[in-house]
């Protein structure tokens, strides 16, 4: 009688136990997608905006422009991630460079079996069989041993991947570098448009209630036929356009404090006063107006090319790693083994090898790997070439423009000057009865306005002025300074180093 076949053939396939069992195991090990729940998303939007300005100094007064600066090298989040980058790349160099220790292994195992391990023994010549089956082993069984192995080609590669990775920890050195120019460079131009911005505001405040009110009232006469039409509707329009003006510089300046802020490491919409320092043209040294000097100052302070040299050196590194993945390796082995067997004639002994192997394959691999890495020379060799374009075109561009806004703020300041005798020649005409309050108000805001000006002027060249020094690369201090120190001694030596560059304010 032919057996029936009771699989299951869905289409066709037949289907058997052990088919059907792999299939259960392959299901269980697949993985699928598991998006964030909404809740963990809120949990941890909730946990960082609750952490995002702790561990700080308190704000016990106005921020001057240094504390500010002091405020964003100690909390600024930007420059905490740089940090954390440069350790992450110190421990990466500490576990390469444990690579070339020699490697120590012990191990221990335990055997057992259910019977002995016997054999029969066959003569080579008669074919016949041993009387009675040996054994030379026990049937549990304990061993272990201690090694201490050193393969010099490992260590070779061990050394140039440590040297490598020191190579790429002073990147993340010179990255961190950037971050501080970047943040000082914005703190100083967000510093200053946020106190301009603040003057304007306080400025217009004054005057807003007079300048509606001085404006309903010359609607009035309009109205009543007391005075031209023309006139009034003149007047007017010189007001409306002015008030505009200002609402365009206020547009120009309202976000600077919050900007500044971030920049702080504030949460933004913490409450914060800043110090209105004196305003003086700054000059930039004299030992810096020569180019050709500018340029090489520049070329040996900029960190970006410093990354380049930097990779240029790994790069070279990396063509000798190739040569020698390309060699026989060579390794030497020494230690101690036990093993509990009593059948052995010695239960424990030193050992001591040598060997050697190659992956000759690894030989035809080599040439690719040889030219991948000429590739990537070529493409740093380019990198290095247009970058220094870049510098030497940041250092001309700084330092013109950096020219053309500091005659921009001498004449926005003589402006200013020559606007204010004018109030004052208002003001005394009003109190001997010769002007009018509509004069009067007009030139408060003409005056109003031509201060702001002077101020985005000054920002703009105190922003023109780090730009300088930021082509240059150089540091914002002119000693190394430790991030930890209180916030008094990182203003104290920021404020010091920028006075010796000519930037007596702050």
């Amino acid at each position: 009688m032919r057996k029936t076949n009771t699989a299951y053939r869905p289409f066709g396939l037949r289907i058997t136990g052990p088919t059907l069992a792999a299939a259960i195991v392959v299901s269980g090990c697949s993985v699928t997608t598991e998006p964030l729940s909404f809740l963990q998303i809120e949990a941890a939007a909730d946990r960082n905006l609750a952490s995002i300005d702790i561990d700080q100094e308190p704000i016990d007064g106005p921020i001057g422009l240094y504390e500010a600066m002091a405020r964003a090298l100690k909390y600024n989040l930007d420059h905490r991630v740089e940090i954390m980058r440069i350790a992450l790349a110190q421990k990466e160099m500490a576990s390469a460079t444990t690579g070339m220790l020699p490697k120590l292994m012990a191990s221990a195992g335990y055997d057992a079996r259910s019977n002995e391990n016997a054999s029969y023994s066959r003569s080579i010549f008669s074919n016949s069989l041993s009387a009675e089956p040996t054994t030379s082993a026990e049937k549990n069984n304990l061993s272990a041993d201690l090694k201490f192995s050193y393969n010099v080609l490992d260590f070779g590669l061990s050394y140039i991947r440590a040297k490598q990775a020191a190579d790429k920890a002073l990147i993340a050195e010179e990255l961190r570098r950037r971050v501080i120019v970047r943040i000082v460079e914005e703190v100083r131009t967000a510093y200053w448009k946020a106190l301009s911005a603040d003057q304007l505001l306080d400025g217009f405040n004054r005057l807003e209630g007079r300048v509606e009110e001085t404006l309903a009232d010359n609607r009035r006469l309009r109205s009543s036929g007391q005075t031209s039409p023309l006139a009034t509707l003149t007047y007017e329009r010189e007001l409306v356009d002015i008030r505009r003006e200002i609402g365009q510089l206020e547009r120009q300046l309202t976000t600077a404090k919050l900007e500044l802020a971030g920049l702080m490491g504030l949460k933004p919409g913490t409450p914060y006063k800043i110090i209105e320092p004196k305003r003086t043209i700054v000059d930039l040294d004299t030992q810096l107006q020569d180019i050709d000097a500018l340029l090489r100052i520049a070329m040996t302070n900029r960190s970006e090319f410093r990354e380049i040299l930097y990779k240029e050196r790994i790069n070279e590194a990396e063509t000798r790693a190739a040569l020698l993945q390309a060699l026989p390796t060579a390794s030497l082995t020494a230690g101690i083994a036990y093993d509990s067997n009593d059948l052995l004639y010695n239960s424990n002994w030193a050992l001591l090898g040598t060997r050697v192997g190659w992956n000759a394959m690894k030989l035809f691999h080599y040439p690719a790997r040889r030219n991948m890495v000429k590739a990537d020379r070529k493409l740093l060799t380019a990198q290095e070439k247009a970058l220094t374009m870049a510098i030497v075109t940041q250092v001309y561009v700084a330092k013109a423009r950096y020219a053309h806004l500091r005659r921009e703020a001498i004449d926005t300041a003589e402006f200013l000057d020559i606007q204010r005798q004018i109030l004052r020649q208002m003001q005394a005409g009003m109190a001997a009865s010769t002007q009018s309050q509509q004069t009067l108000i007009r030139e408060e805001m003409n005056t109003l306005v031509a201060s702001s000006r002077f101020d985005v002027a000054y920002a703009d060249l105190q922003t023109a002025f780090a730009n300088v020094y930021a082509a240059l690369g150089l540091n914002p201090w002119d000693e190394d300074v430790d991030l930890d120190s209180s916030l008094t001694e990182i203003a104290a030596a920021l404020r010091l180093a920028w006075r010796n560059r000519g930037d007596l304010d702050g």
